[in-house]
Order: structure tokens, then sequence, then C-alpha cells
């Protein structure tokens, strides 16, 4: 077996006849047995290259391999070996929960008993066993969220794409998923993850790579991405942006790249917490400047982003163009 469940070589993926480019020469190894996180702000890519991976778009160039198969030249058995669940929970409101799974189990060409069995199984990991007899449409949020992911391990795939799974999910919720994502991988299930929320890249993810605007910034652990800004960030808060931008001039050299101003808040990253800190304040005490708050803390994923990219992983400042019809979540069908 492989190291890696896919392999993916300098991938491109345009549209509107070559003029914009969703995907600009992406390669991605993911490990078997892991959660690889796909990192980026809406429009960066990842969806179109989970679509690719899937089989449901094809690469405009570049070679993309999946538990040893070709997404282009072996469709058909890539879809034997992974499940999909989107961005949007793909669930029949109209049906139970038993009966969106059985539906599921069916169109995998299950025998009966073993389509009844699994269902049952499914809704008994995935908690909602006490609601199997109700209509999805009576399901919150979070249940269907559950119920997607679990339509998607119905043919117990080895490999599992996951698109922005937590997305509209309540922090409760968001955190049930992420259980159940780890007891996965603890299980043997390889699971490439794309998000736009750091926090839950820096928990479930062990490798990362960061896109944006179709190409990859950045790559490696998510201690290895920290490491790159420096040992501290420094947040200094004032009462009116008019003080935050004079701060922001006075403290020039301090830190080891220009700060970063979002009204009245200077997030800098610093060598030296304490001792920049002292620096800083002893600055904006010369110049009179009312200090409303100030924070040490460790770099966050969030950080390295905006200093990858200069805008947050939550800024949409381009719209990743659709693969035509929606797909269906899973797999072998």
């Amino acid at each position: 077996m492989s190291e890696f469940a896919v392999e993916a070589t300098d991938i491109v993926r345009t549209f509107h006849d070559g003029n914009f480019r969703a995907l600009d020469g992406v390669t991605l190894r993911v490990p078997t047995g892991q959660v690889f996180g796909l990192l980026g702000p809406n429009g960066s890519g990842k969806t179109t290259m989970v679509r690719i991976l899937s089989t449901v778009l094809a690469p405009t160039s570049g070679t993309a391999i999946v538990n040893g198969l070709d997404v282009v030249k072996q469709p058909g058995r890539v879809r034997k070996v992974i499940g999909l669940a989107g961005q949007f929970a793909a669930v029949d409101e109209n049906l139970t929960g038993f009966e969106n799974l059985r539906m599921v189990s069916f169109l995998n060409h299950m025998e009966k008993s073993t389509a009844i069995r699994r269902s049952h199984e499914l809704l008994v990991d995935f908690g909602l066993d006490t609601f199997a007899n109700k209509q999805a449409k009576t399901y919150s949020g979070g249940m269907r969220r559950r119920l997607d992911l679990a339509a998607a391990l119905v043919a117990n795939p080895p490999i599992l794409f996951l698109d922005e799974p937590t997305t509209g999910l309540d922090p409760q919720s968001r955190q049930d998923l992420w259980s159940i994502i780890e007891r996965l991988v603890e299980g043997g299930t390889t699971i490439l993850l794309t998000t736009q929320y750091l926090e839950e890249a820096d928990r479930l993810c062990k490798l990362l790579v960061v896109l944006d605007h179709g190409k990859i910034i950045a790559e490696g652990t998510s201690a290895q991405l920290k490491s790159q800004l420096g040992n501290t960030v420094l947040v200094l808060t004032f009462a009116s942006t008019d003080d935050a931008q004079r701060a922001n001039d006075l403290i020039a050299g301090i830190p080891e790249k220009p700060a970063n101003v979002d009204g009245t808040v200077i997030e800098a990253t610093v060598s030296n917490g304490p001792a920049a800190a002292a620096d800083a304040l002893r600055r904006i005490d010369d110049a009179q400047i009312t200090l409303v708050g100030l924070q040490l803390r460790e770099p966050s994923l969030d950080d390295v982003f905006l200093s990858l990219t200069g805008h947050k992983a939550e800024d949409v400042d381009s719209v990743e163009v659709p693969a035509g019809r929606r797909a269906r979540r899973k797999a072998k069908v």
C-alpha cells in the first residue's frame, strides 16, 4: 500500500474558456490514515480541488491518483473507494434518517439485509438512533450534518472528502462533528478536509496546505506554519482609530514585519514579547496616547493566514466558479 492515499500533481482547472484559473498548479500528497487540511477562504480553490479528486469535475491538466486509481482514467473505480460530504447536508428532508441511509445503501448495490444492518449501525454510531424514524426535516442543522456524514460512510470507504463540513453549525455541533472525525481516523480512515475555520484545522489536521487564489502559498504542520511568524503576537487596543494609527507609526521597527491595524486594534508579531511590549508601552506613553488594552499570546493559524495573504481567512474577495450541478454526496452511486 502506498504511504499516500491521494497524490495530485500540478493540477490546473480553468473556467470561462481558460480566462479564469480556479486551480493553478496545485500538488498535494495526502498520507494514509490522517486528516489532511486544505485551508483557505471562499474562492481559494478548495471545493474545485475536492470535486476533481472525487471525479465530479475533470482537471484541465495535471494528474490525480486516489487510492492508486487515476481520477480521469478510472473514475468509476475511484467512486467505489471514496465518500464525499459537501458544504451543505444533502439529505432528503421527506425521508426519515433510516430511510435516507437505506436509500444510499441501495444505491451502493447492497443487499437488503446488509443495507438495513449498516443503516442501523451508522445511526447508532452518529447518535441518531433515537431519531431514526423521524423525518430529516425535523432534524437540527447538526443532526442533518451527522446524517450526511453517515451517508458518506455507508460503503465503508477508506478515503473521505469533507468539504467545509461544519459550515453553519453552532459551536456544540461543530465540537461533536470534530469528535466523530477523530474517531474515524483512529479507525483507519483517511480524510481530506477543506475548511476556512482555523481552529478546526489546528485541532484536526496533522498536515496543512494553505490555498489562496488557486495557488499553494504555504504547507506544513500547524506548528511549522506558526513558527514562521515569531514567538509572540502583541495586541494593542486603543480608544479610537486615530490613536491606533498614531501608535502604529510610533512602534514601527519593533515588530519584524509591519503590524496589522484593524480599527482600534494593532496586532504585531514579535520575537521577544515582554521586551517588545515594554518598548511599545514606553513609546505610546511618551506620546500621551491612551492604551485601552494589551495582550501577549502565541501565534494562531489566523495570524499565519493574515501574514501570508494580507487578509483574514473568512474574507471573501473572490468567488469560486461552480462546477455545474452540485454533487450528491457519495461516491459509489
